[in-house]
């Protein structure tokens, strides 16, 4: 049921090391952003696929992980992601692309989820060093990059407190707790 696997559907940060995903199964959640709707069906996307350790670990130090969480600077080793798919806008296609990168995004992370994986949703990137470690030409933006790989940690979502701070935060046991509105506090009468 889509209820149960948009609440499945967490943004992790910790993965199993051991879990690798194979460029068919990436291939197999782009078939899913390719059916995604596209403003005006430009389809303007274009994607890099990684899933290799070398190329996994060019990727990783151009990324910024949680805000939130200062004292963190993303996962260890042995918990990185163990593939990443970078979401690019096509600009001789098209020059607005935040609707359908979103959708995209959102449509391979919860095809991830029904096969049992997790991800981030990454749009915190230092851009230039990440064009020249993939060699992407300039015509191609850079848009988000979706971290994937099997989950390693527990995601608890809570409702917003009576002090309104929507901060998620990790325990002593490092489970990560999300902060949500209430559905009454998001629908105006």
């Amino acid at each position: 049921m889509i209820h149960e696997l948009v609440k499945r559907n967490r943004s992790y940060r910790r993965f199993k090391a051991g879990a690798v995903i194979e460029r068919e199964t990436l291939r197999e959640l782009l078939e899913l952003a390719r059916h995604s709707p596209s403003a005006a069906n430009l389809q303007p996307l274009k994607f890099v696929l990684s899933h290799d350790e070398e190329r996994n670990a060019r990727v990783f130090p151009h990324l910024a992980w949680a805000g939130y969480l200062e004292d963190w600077p993303g996962p260890a080793l042995g918990e990185r992601p163990t593939a990443y798919i970078v979401i690019l806008g096509d600009t001789e296609i098209g020059k607005a692309f935040d609707y359908d990168a979103g959708i995209a995004a959102q449509s391979i992370l919860l095809g991830a989820a029904e096969l049992g994986l997790g991800g981030c949703i990454i749009g915190s990137i230092e851009r230039e060093g990440l064009r020249r470690t993939l060699a992407i030409p300039r015509h191609l933006e850079i848009l988000l990059i979706l971290a994937l790989g099997r989950p390693a940690e527990s995601v608890q979502i809570e409702t917003v407190g009576p002090n309104g701070d929507i901060r998620y935060w990790r325990d002593a046991e490092g489970t990560h707790h999300v902060p949500k509105r209430s559905l009454d506090e998001l629908i105006v009468e």
